[in-house]
């Protein structure tokens, strides 16, 4: 019996109504039919066969000698998909193979794509982050040394640019849904009380706490005067926002001005008297620079710890966060203030900066987390983009807004109870 078999020939390109095979070769469009039309050639093992023979369903497999693909026909082979999709894998193939054979012909070589850095992944937004952050850290030695009205108007920046971030919050989608926002005299009142109770700090010298009631009762008497219809939660809104951008940052103030002297350390006897001498050295500054070092080596002990070791979630409010960079961010936190206790001799004892460290350590985390609240809430990932690397200033500022309460509260009320 005889019997015929497929081969896939060399790949046809059409041009000008012909066929050119790659051998360069032309030959009119043949006739084709049934399977036929896929672009395989028909051959017969004795002999020839008549037009039609790969229409026949007696076709048997044949071995390849030459490395072309041969084919095995059978009954089903004749149907309509499968004559579709061979015809479109030969055409690709075609289409690939004179594509190429034209880039040789021309001689254009091939430019291979470089691998583009992706923005914000990788080393290039840590090395970002900490050019800023050692940028942002020497401003602040240099404003917390000097002390005065120099730190009251740095401290008066953070509220104003903290207020705006608020505001920004407050007026997204997410929280302000079906409420209006607040008016441009109630968002200037707010950042200008906000700023006010910082200045009134330190012209007082720590006495703001009835600053604070009567700014809220002002925020709120112009804010129901002016809004048609306010709710509870617009003046909740008001009133959290005016304590927690204006009357936090003013314990920084609070805690900058106390003027008892840390002269227990050796290392201070040789300050310049240019620079205000021995009696520059209070327990307000070196509990300032104490309580800033502390966060710092909190964030960093937590964000390395973290990204080294992180396994357990720590909580589902900010999900980057874990155990492990928690405890890592704890133990740098203390170990930066048993560090300045052993250089400054302040806190007096070593259990004090501990207890010292470890507040610290607390007030940063929550403070970080209670913003992140409000993030998620008005759906945004940052409070804005003004520090590169960092986001907004909220963003790199969150975990020092409780804590200049904090550990102003412990100096101020805790040590002296305890004769410390």
């Amino acid at each position: 019996m005889q019997t015929v078999v497929w081969q896939q020939p060399a790949p046809l390109v059409h041009q000008f109504g012909a066929t050119r095979r790659r051998r360069g070769s032309f030959t009119s469009h043949p006739q084709r039919s049934g399977v036929a039309e896929s672009g395989l050639s028909c051959r017969s093992r004795a002999g020839g066969s008549p037009p039609g023979a790969c229409g026949r369903s007696d076709l048997q497999p044949e071995a390849s000698t030459s490395g072309r693909n041969v084919w095995q026909s059978t009954q089903s082979s004749r149907h309509p998909i499968f004559t579709s999709i061979l015809t479109r894998t030969a055409a690709a193939s075609a289409s690939a193979s004179a594509d190429a054979s034209t880039d040789a012909a021309s001689g254009l070589p091939e430019i291979p794509l470089p691998n583009l850095p992706v923005r914000g992944k990788g080393l290039g937004s840590l090395a970002l982050r900490c050019i800023f952050g050692t940028i942002l850290g020497l401003i602040g030695a240099v404003v917390i040394t000097a002390g005065g009205w120099l730190f009251t108007g740095a401290v008066c920046l953070v509220a104003y640019q903290a207020t705006q971030e608020f505001f920004g919050f407050v007026t997204c989608k997410g929280i302000a849904e079906g409420q209006s926002p607040p008016s441009p005299i109630v968002s200037a009142l707010t950042t200008a009380m906000c700023l006010g109770l910082s200045i009134w700090t330190h012209i007082t010298h720590g006495r703001a706490t009835a600053a604070l009631a009567v700014a809220s009762f002002a925020v709120l008497a112009v804010h129901v005067s002016l809004t048609e219809k306010p709710t509870t939660a617009q003046l909740a809104s008001a009133v959290f926002g005016l304590f927690y951008c204006g009357y936090l940052p003013s314990f920084w103030v609070k805690l900058r001005l106390l003027s008892a002297p840390a002269v227990h350390s050796h290392v201070v006897h040789d300050w310049p008297v240019l620079f205000g001498g021995l009696s520059h050295w209070t327990v307000g500054l070196v509990a300032t620079f104490m309580a800033v070092a502390c966060v710092i080596a909190a964030d960093t002990g937590a964000y390395f710890c973290g990204r080294s070791f992180g396994r357990t979630q720590l909580t589902r409010i900010s999900p980057k966060k874990t155990v492990e960079g928690a405890v890592g961010g704890l133990l740098c936190s203390i170990a930066a203030a048993v560090g300045f206790w052993q250089v400054l001799a302040w806190p007096v004892s070593l259990g004090a900066s501990i207890s010292l460290g470890t507040l610290v350590f607390f007030a940063s985390l929550f403070g970080d987390l209670i913003e992140s609240v409000m993030k998620r809430d008005a759906g945004l990932k940052d409070a804005s983009n003004l520090i590169p690397g960092h986001g907004g200033l909220l963003d790199r500022f969150d975990s020092y807004l409780f804590t200049g309460a904090i550990v102003y509260f412990v100096i101020k009320f805790v040590m002296p109870f305890f004769g410390l």
